[in-house]
């Protein structure tokens, strides 16, 4: 699978599992066929509340520990210094593994500093049980201010990216700044199946409106991770990779951003 680097030289798969959404024995099926398909990146979050489903999927897998990539979040308000570092000690146990690949912070919070939550992710990151960090749902301005505290930590950024909510000014500024932008939502919650140029373009190259909406997000070097509930998802969701992106469709695409916004919690202030 095609891999992006990160400033620190690690390396980020550039399709994953988002598993928003699943819980329970319906998470650990999920995952498990994931994991016997190819997918090796696995995105989760406390918020989720699916750790331990997603660690009985990973423990009943073949696949090696250093094979995979397993990001979780921080939530918002968890991110004061001595509650973060112990949120992500609870968050390890749950995942039964002994490091993330990559934490995030999950949503910004007004009320405590970034700086802060940033010390004590360098310190998970010092002491080997976070391999990589970054942030989420971080604008460009909260950006800019976590570089300006942790230049050489802050390695990606989540947020939500897809053909009708393209954040080229976002985009810019990350590319500009050596962080990776990781897309969650990249199937618009769905609504990129009923899109009538997606769906046309689909018909003529033969692919479906997700494999060219998550081929456009690969192609400007971000990374997807699309949520799947069913085998033959997962498995076109992965097929994305070994065919040549039309010139044609990618200029179309270009012209799809309606500013659609999904989700939108009030906080923090989006472009």
């Amino acid at each position: 699978m095609k891999q992006f680097e990160l400033k620190n030289g690690n390396k980020i798969p550039a399709l994953g599992l988002g598993t928003s959404g699943l819980r329970g024995e319906e998470c650990t099926t999920v995952v498990k066929q994931a994991l016997e398909l190819g997918y090796r990146h696995i995105d989760t979050a406390d918020m989720y509340g699916n750790h331990r489903a997603i660690a009985e999927a990973l423990n009943e897998s073949d696949v090696e520990r250093n094979e995979l990539f397993i990001t979780s979040k921080i939530q918002s308000q968890d991110l004061e210094y001595k509650q973060l570092l112990k949120s992500a000690a609870r968050l390890l146990t749950e995942l039964d593994i002994k490091y993330f690949d990559l934490l995030l912070i999950h949503w910004p919070n007004p009320d405590i500093p970034v700086e802060e939550s940033l010390k004590a992710m360098q310190e998970l990151k010092e002491d080997g049980r976070a391999i990589n960090i970054g942030v989420s749902n971080f604008t460009i301005p909260l950006l800019k201010e976590a570089l300006e505290h942790h230049p050489d930590l802050v390695t990606v950024n989540q947020v939500e990216f897809h053909p009708t909510l393209y954040q080229k000014n976002l985009l810019d500024f990350a590319f500009k700044n050596d962080v990776i932008l990781t897309a969650y939502s990249p199937l618009a919650q769905g609504e990129v199946f009923n899109n009538s140029v997606l769906k046309d373009l689909g018909e003529k190259y033969d692919k479906t409106p997700a494999q060219l909406a998550l081929r456009w997000l690969i192609e400007k070097d971000i990374v997807a991770i699309p949520k799947a509930s069913s085998k033959a998802h997962l498995k076109n969701n992965l097929d994305v990779f070994d065919w040549n992106f039309p010139v044609d469709a990618a200029r179309e695409m270009e012209l799809l951003d309606q500013n659609n916004r999904l989700i939108d919690p009030g906080y923090p202030d989006f472009d």
